[in-house]
């Protein structure tokens, strides 16, 4: 696909100035030009075109806000101050897999003053002698050099950190706040239930204990009525015994 043709799919029915990140990766510029970008997105900070053949930055648009500018994997070899001219905010650029040779190519940087990571890996002057020493030195504003420091410390991920940053400052406070509600409320329907439970086995205890004390009386009458009968019986019985002595008389 074209580049022309794919920065006009990536737009999405918005308009550049409303683009902040553009990637066109592994599309085609015709002559090795930039084609389809404009001054018109004048908020990018972020575009990548990797591997679409370019083999010349003159038709870079001015982009006073981008930052990071991906360029690997092309035919680029030279005009380099071109960057500083048309991206003066750049903090990371990525030439890696591009035709660069010379020392003097890369010194067109110097301009760029924010300019804190810079990656020529798979480029030929890699292979000069003391490479990582002298692009040190030739551009002292830079930190990272095909991904480390000077100390050979490698950089860290910028974007995982910022993630992990934003994470932990929306996830820190806001739950440290609801655990703190939880246990309360927690706490205090323990408590009400803890109470409520408690009363409810006080108050199954006396109802067992009236039962009991039913059941004891009603096995008390059934004594004192089966007491009763018996007497009763006994002087029937007597009384029987009288009456039979006195018809013999």
């Amino acid at each position: 696909m074209e580049m022309k043709k794919r920065i006009s799919l990536e737009l999405r029915n918005r308009t550049p100035a409303e683009v902040a990140e553009l990637v066109v990766d592994n599309c085609r510029s015709s002559d090795g030009e930039i084609e389809g970008l404009t001054d018109e997105f004048k908020e990018l900070e972020f575009l990548s075109m990797v591997n679409v053949g370019l083999t010349s930055l003159a038709m870079l648009p001015s982009l006073p806000k981008l930052r990071k500018l991906e360029l690997s994997d092309n035919n680029i070899s030279g005009s380099l101050e071109i960057l500083a001219e048309k991206c003066p905010n750049l903090t990371y650029l990525n030439l890696s897999g591009n035709k660069i040779k010379e020392l003097s190519t890369v010194e067109a940087l110097q301009n760029l003053k924010n300019l804190k990571s810079l990656d020529l890996f798979n480029c030929e002057i890699t292979t000069l002698e003391e490479y990582r020493e002298s692009i040190f030195e030739l551009l002292p504003q830079i930190t990272y050099l095909d991904g480390f420091d000077a100390e050979d410390n490698e950089a860290p991920d910028s974007e995982a950190d910022d993630d992990d940053d934003e994470d932990g400052e929306e996830e820190a406070g806001p739950v440290g706040e609801y655990d703190d509600e939880d246990d309360d409320e927690e706490g205090s329907e323990g408590g009400e239930v803890g109470l409520s439970y408690l009363m409810k086995d006080e108050i199954q205890d006396e109802e067992d204990d009236d039962d009991y004390v039913e059941e004891e009386e009603e096995e008390e009458g059934e004594e004192e009525e089966a007491e009763v009968r018996g007497e009763k019986r006994k002087r029937d019985a007597e009384d029987e015994g009288d009456d039979d002595d006195e018809d013999d008389d």
